[in-house]
């Protein structure tokens, strides 16, 4: 009991990036930039689904809710991130505010790995089942699909944040990181960690070789799809659909699995800090700006909204 009472007064603080206060007001200005330029064009596919009565079709309904799913993402962490970067790193952050924002981050995280294999499900059938599309892509379903995707986010998210933060933290408080992610605050347990490590990379690859797995699959089959396509822009129309979400499913699953699959001996937080700017801050930037920009249908619904202004 007094163990766990030291535990809950203890405070965290995150490294900063530079001693020099001016290269971490550069990079603040950077992370400020990225993070309204990706609430911007995350609101603006959102709004632009929800406004348009042609967007409203399983596709844009998944890309719309994706989204959403990555401004709440980005905003459990650039806050606290750019309060540290301002402070130099002097903006405590409590054990249960830690584990809040470790619970947010690995939930919609999650649903977000999940959400893109629903995603390339949905493109499996449109392309090789065009005729049976719309009974089977069915609204109902798509709504079934879209809460599986939170709940599994939540079910992987809650049993992680307990198991973490059940380990005692004493002493050393500085996370080698911009936010309370799972490999930087085991670090600082002071307790054997290796039953946790061994857990959380089981769990992670799981939760990343399965979703990964079904989107591959799906696109084996897309492939052999548009191949047997005879006309050359009827195959250009069907690879232009699924070459942004290849682009965007590289890009989450590549520097997730660069963290968290990692053996440990080779595991640099230094580097681990790096890709995670690239997932957190840089890949919900480039979501809607590869969507949008090989999509007609995003495209031409923008351009109606812009001249509407």
């Amino acid at each position: 009991m007094e163990e766990m009472n030291k535990t809950a007064k203890i405070q965290f603080f995150f490294r900063p990036f530079s001693a020099d206060p001016k290269i971490q007001v550069g990079i603040f200005v950077a992370f400020l930039v990225m993070y309204l330029t990706s609430l911007g064009g995350n609101t603006t596919i959102a709004v632009l689904v929800q406004i348009n009565p042609s967007l409203h079709i399983p596709m844009y309904f998944f890309l719309a809710n994706l989204a959403v799913l990555e401004i709440f993402y980005t905003s459990a962490i650039a806050p606290l991130a750019l309060a540290n970067l301002l402070s130099m790193g002097k903006t405590p952050v409590s054990i249960p505010g830690c584990g809040a924002q470790m619970f947010f981050f690995i939930f919609l995280g999650g649903a977000d790995c999940v959400l893109l294999a629903v995603m390339a499900y949905d493109r499996f059938v449109a392309i090789c089942y065009p005729l049976r599309y719309t009974r089977i892509m069915s609204w109902p379903l798509c709504v079934e699909l879209m809460v599986g995707s939170l709940v599994l986010g939540f079910l992987l998210s809650l049993p992680l944040t307990i198991l973490i933060f059940h380990l005692p933290f004493c002493g050393h408080n500085e996370i080698h990181h911009f936010y309370c992610d799972m490999p930087a605050v085991m670090r600082l347990a002071c307790a054997d960690t290796h039953t946790h490590q061994t857990a959380l990379y089981i769990i992670s690859f799981i939760v990343l070789s399965v979703p990964l797995s079904l989107i591959s699959t799906s696109y084996i089959f897309i492939m052999a799809a548009i191949l047997r396509i005879r006309s050359a822009e009827g195959r250009h129309r069907a690879f232009s659909t699924c070459s942004s979400h290849i682009l965007v499913v590289l890009l989450q699953y590549g520097c997730t699995s660069f963290i968290y699959l990692s053996p440990r001996s080779s595991y640099s937080p230094e580097m681990g800090r790096v890709v995670s700017v690239v997932y957190t801050f840089i890949t919900p930037i480039l979501n809607p700006l590869i969507y949008s920009m090989r999509n007609r249908e995003l495209k031409d619904a923008l351009r109606r909204a812009l001249r509407k202004f």
